[in-house]
């Protein structure tokens, strides 16, 4: 992009956006420097419309606004079956997970996921929350690196500035609001993130469909260039499972987890599924009509910056509006990957400080609450060093990166987490066998290249886990209490 009074215009939207982040996080830093409950999870104080909101931005990142809508434009109508799944499964969680787990873990005392599943199957060596951390550690950094990668993208398709340089400007400002507010400016941030996301995934679908001539030329148009656009199940049957299959990453990511856990009351989450879906489906179908109408305009990819299918949704927004308009447009990639990386790093950080320092290790720095802190932004701003690197070696597109890393955790923490609420004979063994299976089975089944040639390993990954977790929890409880426990505390989180 030429630097004139455009190149400004749109420079000073974003600098605009991304000042207004830095603020929110100045201004929460001193209710978050209260200690690791308020940092890592806001005090528990937070209303069910910013739980509702945060949920949601924080799982959708740029995963929808760059990975999904270059989908929709090579696919057509087919993808929409790669936003069914996960908008059904968090309808799900929100009515029926949510609520159980904001009361067992407020019970438990439990800040983090691993935490919970130590206090519900009982912490003798710790075996739980070790695997959990490994776990958390290896998606979560690999995650967050996919969304640097995104926002170098981003700014190399806004200001022409190479990706790496646009992946450690996006790290920056998100190390240093996450840094400074905690899981408070996180949720804020969330909630204004969530504004500016909708209102780009409605305002830039609608002037490129009026653009095609309305929604019928513009469908007339793409089966013209290939009846299978219009199919929507162009798919097959494993294509469509594969898709279909991304919502069962919902319940096993903690990132999403923990916003159920820091909302003030329980029954306020039943508000928060209606939020929650609302706001889920609108982004949604945005999004998959800017694919839609990109494919009607522009025909092939080969019209895109270098062939990208990925940045159709900039180059949209760049065609019909105003350069201070697409400058907003250009902060709402970065407000989805900022509301998703700056959740996925407290979640990172939450499992170094609290479940290796405090609870493997048994260490608190001297200093109190004050200094475990410290040590939490010190945590945080390694992590990012980490997941720059990652994000500027990793060489697959944002869509396949992120739900890799979305995968690994769903499929180690889904089946654990929601077997652990509802069945009363699951084992602390069964739980391990489950973290253990998901994870490696997703690793050995992406690296085979079975994913290409079967289906999208989180669907294998999370039903193999559900059946480790089965079998072993009823083969270990035969030699002790029928709910797998021998301290003597209740073992069931099911009445």
């Amino acid at each position: 992009m030429e630097f004139g009074d455009t190149g400004f215009s749109v420079l000073a939207a974003c600098l605009t956006y991304l000042t207004l982040m830095v603020l929110i996080g100045a201004l929460s830093a001193r209710f978050s420097s209260g200690g690791i409950l308020e940092f890592f999870l806001g005090g528990r104080r937070l209303s069910g419309f910013v739980v509702a909101l945060s949920a949601v931005v924080s799982g959708r990142s740029a995963w929808l606004l760059l990975g999904f809508t270059g989908v929709a434009f090579t696919r057509g109508i087919s993808a929409v079956w790669a936003v069914v799944g996960y908008i059904v499964a968090e309808l799900f969680m929100f009515l029926f997970m949510a609520p159980a787990l904001r009361s067992r873990t407020e019970e438990l005392d439990a800040m983090t996921i691993p935490d919970f599943l130590e206090g519900r199957f009982g912490n003798r060596g710790q075996m739980l929350r070790i695997l959990s951390v490994a776990v958390i550690l290896v998606f979560m950094t690999a995650y967050v690196g996919g969304q640097f990668k995104a926002g170098g993208k981003a700014f190399d398709a806004a200001f022409g500035i190479d990706a790496g340089s646009g992946v450690l400007v996006t790290a920056a400002i998100v190390l240093v609001y996450t840094m400074l507010g905690g899981f408070l400016a996180v949720s804020i941030t969330d909630l204004v993130q969530a504004c500016l996301m909708i209102i780009a995934l409605v305002a830039v679908p609608i002037l490129a469909v009026a653009d095609c001539g309305g929604v019928g030329p513009m469908l007339e148009k793409l089966g013209g260039l290939d009846s299978c656009l219009l199919d929507p199940l162009a798919l097959g049957a494993g294509g469509l499972i594969a898709f279909l299959g991304i919502g069962l990453g919902s319940p096993g990511n903690p990132h999403i987890l923990v916003r159920y856990m820091s909302v003030s009351d329980p029954r306020q989450l039943r508000l928060s599924a209606v939020v929650g879906t609302i706001w889920n489906t609108v982004m949604a179908w945005g999004a998959l009509f800017i694919g839609l109408a990109g494919r009607a305009l522009l025909e092939t990819k080969e019209a895109l910056p270098d062939g990208d299918v990925e940045t159709v949704y900039l180059c949209l927004a760049s065609r019909y509006l105003s350069p201070f308009l697409y400058g907003l447009v250009l902060s709402s990639v970065l407000a989805a990957i900022m509301s998703t990386a700056d959740s996925q790093l407290l979640v990172a950080a939450s499992a170094v400080v609290r479940d290796i320092g405090q609870k493997i290790l048994g260490r608190s720095p001297p200093g109190g609450q004050g200094r475990d802190v410290l040590l939490s932004r010190a945590v945080v701003a390694l992590l990012v060093v980490v997941a720059v690197v990652l994000g500027i070696l990793a060489e697959d597109l944002v869509f396949w990166l992120v739900l890799f890393a979305w995968g690994g955790v769903g499929a180690a923490f889904g089946p654990t987490i929601i077997l652990a609420l509802c069945w009363k004979g699951m084992t602390r063994w069964g739980a391990a066998a489950g973290l253990i299976t998901g994870a490696s089975v997703l690793i050995v089944w992406k690296l085979s290249g079975l994913s290409e040639s079967v289906v999208y390993e989180l669907v294998p990954a999370f039903f193999l886990s559900a059946l480790a977790i089965w079998a072993v929890s009823l083969f270990t409880r035969s030699g002790g209490r029928p709910d797998g426990r021998s301290d003597g505390r209740p073992g069931g989180l099911v009445d």
